[in-house]
């Protein structure tokens, strides 16, 4: 049972790495690009959205969230595509360089830009207040 749910992990992980590859292709939908980024950000981010000390539902992300929004993207990225990007991941997971480091970046680069529009709209609400 227990080997089970590790190879389900690495699969999960593999898909998640693969989805990194296919949003950043050219041919993929804008609209997958955005909702996929956010999957694989929230995927590989250290900072989850429920902490997992809250009782059932520090878990619930972990185990519903990622899993439902992976399977989403899917549905929003063409089959074939997929394909070459699962490819893509198996190759680099065969050859040990699939790490979490390009998660990491992304990860970094997602919160950049949410901070900054926080700060934005924050800095605008504040403007529209002194008139």
């Amino acid at each position: 049972m227990i080997e089970v749910l590790k190879q389900k992990a690495r699969d999960l992980k593999r898909e998640a790495y693969a989805l990194y590859f296919a949003y950043r292709d050219p041919r993929c939908p804008w609209y997958a690009k955005v909702f996929t980024a956010l999957v694989v950000a929230h995927t590989f981010s250290p900072i989850d959205l429920v902490p997992d000390f809250i009782p059932l539902l520090g878990y619930l992300d972990d185990l519903v969230i990622t899993p439902l929004g992976i399977y989403l993207a899917l549905k929003m990225i063409p089959p074939s595509l997929m394909t070459e990007a699962r490819q893509q991941a198996i190759s680099l997971e065969q050859e040990g360089k699939l790490t979490s480091q390009a998660g990491f970046w992304v990860v970094v680069a997602i919160w950049l830009v949410v901070f900054s529009v926080c700060v934005f709209l924050l800095y605008r609400m504040a403007i529209g207040r002194g008139h």
